[in-house]
């Protein structure tokens, strides 16, 4: 794999990421320090998933093929609900840099990177290179994703995180609809 298709793939694996954090960013404030903080959960969690994919090999394959979607589809239609409703806290950016959320919303975006873990198993690549080709692409869009999100945030209030959860369940309905199949003509 040239370095050239890595960047295109490690771009293509951190689209999610940026999507979440863009809806996190206008769901609440976050200081500087903190989008860093969500930024390099995203980032390590994209990092290690191919790597575990890509130890897990064809063995895994048929299993993470078979689920990954309904459980991506889960997670992120749950935290999607949650942001419509407002979650009522007097502590908003507690609640949502919550160590269990972050790292629960890092894991529902991260799936799709097990399963191209367990491709490259089969290609002549570098793990390494492309672990940490995903890794710095999602921590790079993610954090971009918080800073666009602040700004929406900013613009249209409550519609930005109504508009976000939205987008949650979009991707959780897409990446389920893809998996089986929905989207191919009859």
């Amino acid at each position: 794999m040239n370095a050239y298709a890595l960047a295109v793939l490690a771009l293509a694996m951190s689209m999610d990421s940026f999507t979440v954090a863009l809806a996190k960013g206008a769901a609440v404030r976050l200081n500087p320090g903190q989008i860093v903080k969500n930024a390099l959960t995203f980032g390590m969690m994209e990092m290690l998933m191919p790597i575990l994919g890509w130890l897990g090999g064809t063995a895994a394959r048929p299993f993470i093929e078979q689920w990954d979607h309904w459980l991506a589809f889960v997670l992120l239609g749950i935290l999607g609900i949650r942001m419509i409703l407002g979650e009522k806290n007097d502590k908003p950016e507690r609640s949502a840099n919550h160590w269990g959320l972050m790292w629960t919303t890092a894991l529902a975006t991260s799936i799709d990177s097990m399963v191209v873990g367990v491709g490259l198993a089969f290609l002549d690549v570098s793990i390494a290179a492309a672990a940490l080709s995903i890794g710095t692409a999602t921590v790079l869009m993610s954090a971009i994703g918080m800073y666009l999100g602040q700004f929406a945030a900013k613009r249209a209030g409550r519609y930005a995180e109504i508009s976000g959860g939205l987008v949650l369940i979009g991707i959780g309905i897409y990446t389920l609809c893809k998996h089986m199949n929905w989207f191919q003509a009859a």
